[in-house]
Order: structure tokens, then sequence, then C-alpha cells
């Protein structure tokens, strides 16, 4: 029987066999390990970045088949680099900025409007160049956060832009059918834009409680919200929804 299994499963064709994906933030962290498993899945990788030298290291790690450096949240760009692909595409993941945290009454007009707006413009941007590009079943993929669930001084607007994220993603599905749209809404993952907010102390710090305090007792890593964002890719049953990966962060933080 396991030798059966394992003969089956070593044929196994990839998921992504014949498809394009792209990663608008990929040279780093989530966006890079996803290009990294849509590879071994068979996919072709496009890779976007600000940083063209950092991008170039990733573009030689999975073998990309192209990339673009530009900011994503300069809809111009954005609107170039999607009428640009020769191909239609198959899939996009949107890693997006990572959060702001500064007290409510520190905020000015300007700051607000980017911390609530933020997330949902480039999602809607990204949609708008995007969707003339894309095979229909394919799928649309956007990062959010369980962490801002919890009402805090300490977050801010962190809270409310993480709220409009799950209502946002299901109404756009609706409109962009049969292309599919999720959100994966993620705790702490260890990559180096969630190394950016602390000291290399305070960083292992909080790896170590994890460690202590999670119930799945490890760090969620780049690779964990990689192999989620595959399945969203592959599972042509899922449109409108918002998945957690967090280890149970939310329920024990």
């Amino acid at each position: 029987m396991t030798t059966a299994t394992n003969a089956v499963s070593s044929r196994r064709e990839p998921e992504l066999l014949g498809q394009t994906v792209v990663l608008i933030g990929g040279s780093a962290g989530i966006g890079l390990e996803t290009a990294r498993r849509a590879r071994g899945e068979g996919a072709d990788v496009v890779l976007t970045g600000r940083d063209p030298e950092r991008l170039e290291r990733a573009a030689r790690d999975v073998d990309a088949r192209s990339t673009a450096a530009f900011d994503a949240t300069d809809a111009a760009a954005l609107k170039r680099f999607f009428d640009g692909l020769a191909d239609p595409i198959d899939h996009v993941l949107v890693t997006g900025p990572g959060p702001s945290y500064v007290p409510l009454l520190e905020m000015d007009a300007d700051q607000v409007r980017q911390a609530l707006g933020d997330h949902v413009v480039l999602g809607l941007e990204v949609a708008r160049a995007a969707a003339g590009r894309m095979r229909p079943g394919g799928s649309l993929t956007f990062m959010g956060g369980t962490g801002g669930r919890k009402i805090s001084r300490d977050l801010g607007l962190a809270s409310a832009a993480t709220a409009v994220l799950p209502p946002f993603t299901a109404a756009l599905a609706l409109e962009l059918a049969p292309v599919r749209v999720n959100l994966i809404a993620a705790g702490f993952v260890d990559t180096p834009l969630s190394a950016s907010y602390f000291s290399a102390d305070g960083l292992e710090a909080r790896r170590e409680e994890l460690r202590t305090t999670l119930p799945i007792r490890r760090v969620v890593g780049p690779a964990d919200v990689a192999a989620l964002a595959v399945a969203l890719m592959t599972n042509t049953a899922l449109t409108g929804a918002t998945y957690d990966i967090d280890g149970g962060q939310q329920f024990v933080s």
C-alpha cells in the first residue's frame, strides 16, 4: 500500500503547470517564497519590486520568467506593467505595504487616508490593471492580518484598516468573476519586513514568545503562507473569502 501510494504521488502532475503567476512584491519574504512554491508546481513567475538589485537576485533564485522594478503604489506604473505583459496571466499575489502604528491623535489627515486606504487602493488598482490580462478561473490574492482585529492604543488605525479588507475582497470577487479574489490574513510571519519593526534583541524575544505561547509551538514562516497562497491559486472553488494563518496567535495574544 505504501509503495503504491508513493508511486502515485511521485507521478503527480504539477498543479500550476503552464500557468503564469505574478508576484507584486516578489523580491523577498512571502512574495519570493510564493514564487518559489509556484515554480515547484510548474508555473512561470513574474516578479515585481522596488529595488532592482534585490529583484534581480530573487529572479535568479527562482528562475523567474521576467521582472519589473517599480513602485506598485504608482497607478500609472502598475498599468504600464500589466499592459506590457506579452501573454495572459493566471494568478496575482499582492503582498503590499506593512501596517503603520501611529497614535490616532498624532496623525494628520493625509496619514489617516493612507492608513485606511493603502491596501484597498492598491488592491483596486491591481485588479483594474490586471483584469484584462487574466484568464477565467485565475485568482487575485491579497495579504492582510489578524493582529489588527483587537482594538489597542498601540495599533492606532490598523484595526480599522484590517476590518475593511474582508468585505472589500468579497465585493471585488463578485465584480471580477470568473477571476477569483481571496484574502490571506496572517499574524506574525518571520520575514525581513517583520524584523524591521524590532531591534535584534526584540526580534529574538518575540520569536521565543511565540514559540512558547502559540498552539503550534513554532513561529509562522513565509513558506507556511506561500503554501496557502498556492492552495488558493489551485483550488478553483475558493473566492471572496478570508483565510487566517497565524498559528493561533489571535487566540492567545
